[in-house]
């Protein structure tokens, strides 16, 4: 059974530019705070920002405790509670992205933002405007970071942090590592991996091209982004966009962050994120994303035994591959179909030494691109002197 209702703001709201879209489920003591933080955003306007706030499956008081903000708050509010008993946390993410979608379809028809957290998140107050600024400046969706609540991260055991900060260090560095190999201009370094439904946001346009938020039980957010990588949509992994959540091990949603959290806590030597990687092989992935990146580009991708063979790929898969609509929808089946492509993810007590390995190689590559950018700068100073010459000379002959 399903049933709905929806209420918000008195105020005829005109059109948005954005939309800020929250699945929520027995958040009463948190609902608050996250609120507020919409409330107190600054740099864009109250009438240009809005928030869907989707309900579903609630038996505690938080829809009677947003009942009792509404009043107090200066940015309209459309809160729709559901009963449905095949909910998840990925369809509750997509229903309340879809009603944001449908909201800024109302009235004259333009490319509005959809951005969606965490009902037990907290945004900065220049959340929504940061966003803002990134697709302005010509990207499709933004990613930004999190961080655990203090309270709640004081509570976890030494060992979980100590873990956490080994795996930072080794993910910043194999980051920087692909940035120097594999460079995009839409999403320089610094970046960061993160792709969290706690802070994403997307144009309406490219939400509704790829098809929205895919409605699994587990890992919509990160599904969502590789579904926008392989349309070729252009994402930039902000770092300078950072949103609280929390640390709880009892989450909502089963096999999201707090299982994650707790499994870490109950086996230490559980397998770090597949991309924490071997150096070697993440170096050769690296590589060869930008190998593969030169060839469509040059229109030689179709010549399949320049590649495949050196991926052991098969050649009549590898035929199918490069006739793929979008580099990103070939570089994923790549991917997907290379045996010498496979994630193969550290254990904790591996990436000490890796992280020593790498921070050599991005020493090295640091270096290099230097010498490289220096070479070029000397060089195009010598040319430009020759052409200065060359100019004087024949002035002189005139």
């Amino acid at each position: 059974m399903e049933t709905g209702n929806a209420f918000g703001s008195q105020d005829p709201t005109p059109a948005l530019r954005c939309v800020v879209a929250i699945p929520v489920r027995n958040e009463a003591e948190r609902i608050a705070a996250c609120l507020e933080a919409l409330a107190a955003q600054r740099g864009i306007g109250a009438s240009a920002l809005g928030v869907v706030l989707f309900l579903n499956n609630c038996t505690d008081e938080t829809a009677h405790v947003v009942a009792g903000l509404l009043p107090s708050l200066r940015i309209p509010v459309r809160m729709i509670e559901r009963e449905y008993a095949e909910a998840n946390a990925g369809w509750a993410r997509r229903e309340a992205m879809e009603a944001a979608a449908d909201w800024l379809d109302e009235g004259e028809p333009f490319d509005g933002l959809i951005l969606t957290t965490d009902a037990d998140s907290r945004v900065p107050t220049d959340w929504v405007a940061r966003n803002l600024a990134a697709v302005a400046a010509g990207v499709d969706a933004v990613a930004g970071r999190i961080a655990l609540d203090e309270a709640d991260a004081a509570r976890l055991p030494a060992a979980l942090h100590a873990r956490g900060r080994l795996e930072g260090g080794y993910e910043t560095r194999l980051i920087e590592i692909e940035a120097l190999i594999d460079p995009l201009p839409h999403d320089p370094w610094p970046r960061h991996w993160t792709t969290s439904g706690a802070t994403l946001a997307v144009r309406l346009e490219t939400y509704r091209q790829v098809g929205g938020m895919p409605p699994l039980a587990v890992g919509e957010d990160k599904a969502f982004v590789s579904s926008l990588l392989s349309s070729d949509a252009r994402v930039r992994h902000d770092p300078d966009i950072l949103v609280v959540t929390s640390g709880r091990l009892d989450g909502r949603a089963p096999g999201g962050a707090a299982d994650t959290m707790k499994l870490r806590c109950e086996v230490p030597e559980s397998p770090c994120d597949p991309r924490l990687e071997p150096l070697p092989r993440a170096v050769f992935r690296y590589a060869w994303r930008r190998r593969l990146r030169r060839l469509q580009a040059t229109g030689r991708l179709a010549r399949t035994p320049f590649w495949a063979p050196w991926l052991g790929i098969r050649a009549e898969d590898a035929r199918i591959i490069a006739g793929l609509p979008t580099l990103g929808a070939i570089l994923a089946a790549v991917e997907a179909a290379s045996p010498r492509l496979g994630y193969r993810p550290l254990r904790p007590r591996e990436l000490a030494r890796h992280t020593r390995l790498a921070n050599a190689v991005s020493c090295l590559l640091r270096g290099a691109r230097r010498l490289g950018h220096s070479v070029r700068s000397t060089g195009a100073r010598t040319a430009a002197g020759d052409l200065g010459v060359t100019s004087f000379e024949r002035t002189g002959d005139a």
